[in-house]
């Protein structure tokens, strides 16, 4: 199967089909990634087929709970999940978020080569990150515990909003040290195409912001 077919086959299983412009887009996406790695080191997984499943599909899976129109992505690296999900909702606002230049360097060549103008690359640490407006969705893959990304990011997220964060198996021992008045909306199993590890997406909604 090729590149081309392995996402369209497994976006299709996973409900979230693509136009032919998104397919396009994901595999120029892909090539760069395999093209910088080798220089940069951006990610352990070099085969291209499971760059598909473990990056690709891995990331569009958390597309139904992703609300826009504002999404941050928190410690983006190589703009998973990012960069997928702003190719899959070219009509909402994505901010990637990233301290490490070598990354925002690779995040801000994709942007411009794939012409996505709704993606945005911002070079900082979260706690020093100060932006104009709030975010309807941040979300991290592998980016901290959950109690640290709320400590971290909770205060970019709006009101009304939600935490996203990625992780593998069920995180019993991180939900139990999440802060008083952050509330677990749910933790969902997701379900990858081709990829037998677990997966989970644990939805929170960010705890009060102290009044002066």
């Amino acid at each position: 199967m090729s590149i081309e077919q392995s996402i369209v086959e497994g976006s299709e299983r996973l409900g979230i089909p693509l136009s032919a412009q998104a397919v396009a887009q994901l595999m120029v996406y892909l090539a760069l990634l395999e093209r910088w790695n080798r220089a940069y080191n951006l990610t352990a997984v070099r085969d291209p087929e499971a760059m598909v499943v473990r990056h690709v599909l891995d990331s569009l899976s958390i597309l139904p709970w992703v609300e826009g129109p504002r999404v941050l992505d928190v410690g983006s690296g190589a703009g998973l999940p990012g960069i997928p999900l702003a190719i899959a909702r070219p009509g909402d606002e994505f901010c990637l978020l990233d301290s490490n230049g070598k990354r925002t360097r690779f995040l801000t060549q994709v942007v411009a080569e794939l012409r996505l103008r709704n993606v945005g690359v911002v070079r900082s640490r979260v706690e020093d990150y100060q932006p104009e407006n709030l975010f309807n969705s941040v979300v991290s893959r592998a980016f901290a515990t959950l109690a640290d990304m709320v400590a971290g990011a909770g205060r970019l997220c709006a009101p009304a909003g939600r935490l996203l964060a990625m992780k593998g198996i069920f995180p019993d021992d991180e939900l139990a040290l999440l802060p008083p008045g952050c509330v677990v909306v749910g933790v969902y199993p997701l379900h990858v195409p081709h990829l037998e590890a677990e997966r989970h997406l644990v939805h929170l909604t960010p705890p009060p912001t102290p009044r002066d």
